[in-house]
């Protein structure tokens, strides 16, 4: 018995729909609409959200005024830059985050000492979106997101593509034989 071409591209798009919901990630805008600025309560606002392996996390800033560095425990305890493991200045920066950790991140113009700092735990990816429990796993998985775009956009062309490739098989395949 042979599938019509109409479920199975139905098939094909539920499993590709299913699949991209596993694969996306969050972008987190740090301060949401305020942005990236001094005064506001970064640690409210990160307890409000949940970080998981791929997602990204984003700060917006006047690009001449401030930055973002990666720091570790003592450089946001005491905001200072030494020995930090990440510097962004664009005003618009997108920072993966590929590791279940914590991360420290300042502003290294003086910003940090009026508030301008922020830290945020990631968790690993839950168990059913998981190959396996090590870390070369979740290291895997944030580079796969990281080459799709870290989103469900950018699969939807892949999508479209396969259904109508799907539709052109069907219908040869039961047209023509």
């Amino acid at each position: 018995m042979a599938c019509s071409s109409s479920s199975s591209a139905t098939i094909v798009s539920l499993f590709l729909f299913l699949l991209v919901a596993v694969v996306s990630a969050t972008d987190h805008i740090v301060g949401a609409n305020r942005g990236w600025n001094p005064g506001i309560n970064y640690t409210l606002w990160a307890n409000n959200h949940t970080f998981l392996v791929g997602d990204y996390i984003s700060f917006r800033y006047q690009k001449n005024q401030y930055n973002v560095f990666e720091v570790n425990q003592t450089g946001y305890d005491n905001c200072t830059i030494e020995g930090a493991t990440g510097n962004w200045t664009s005003g618009k920066d997108f920072i993966m985050l590929t590791k279940a950790k914590r991360y420290f991140f300042i502003c290294g113009t003086g910003g940090c000492f009026n508030g301008m700092k922020v830290t945020v735990v990631v968790h690993p990816l839950p168990s059913a979106a998981k190959n396996s429990t090590t870390e070369s796993s979740s290291e895997a998985s944030a580079a796969s997101l990281s080459l799709m775009g870290g989103g469900s956009l950018a699969l939807l062309p892949v999508m479209m593509l396969v259904t109508w490739i799907w539709d052109g098989f069907e219908y040869g395949r039961v047209h023509y034989q």
